[in-house]
């Protein structure tokens, strides 16, 4: 176990650095560039510390939905072959929810700000 600071508090320091330091002073093409870095931190951060749980709980779904073990990527592919020979569809019990929360746990790493997004989560925790 390595001490602290963490990976994402690690990477978060910087992004902050770069935002509240840094991208004050640049402009032009420099600071959408410096603007695009800090993104990717930002999302880097929200990946280290969402992915993990949401993996998980995709990976406990996918299991359910299929009767099946594996790990997540061959149990979507193997999702995926079934879609595709029309042996699973949206008539399939807890396909739809599935696919939904696999869908939110993307967009809150990728697009936390995200109006859409924004909505359905209030609407579904709030």
């Amino acid at each position: 176990m390595q001490d602290e600071p963490t990976p994402g508090e690690l990477i978060k320091a910087v992004a902050d650095f770069l935002r509240n330091e840094i991208a004050p002073v640049i402009k032009g093409h420099n600071a959408f560039k410096l603007r695009v870095g800090i993104n990717a931190l930002d999302l880097v951060t929200r990946q280290l510390a969402l992915q993990p749980a949401s993996d998980a709980a995709e990976t406990a779904r996918l299991r359910q939905l299929l009767g099946a073990d594996g790990s997540l990527v061959e149990l979507n592919l193997a999702l995926s072959e079934r879609i595709a020979k029309g042996e699973v569809d949206l008539q399939t019990p807890e396909l739809s929810n599935h696919l939904w929360q696999t869908t939110m746990d993307k967009l809150a790493v990728d697009q936390p700000n995200y109006a859409s997004y924004k909505r359905e989560f209030e609407n579904k925790n709030g």
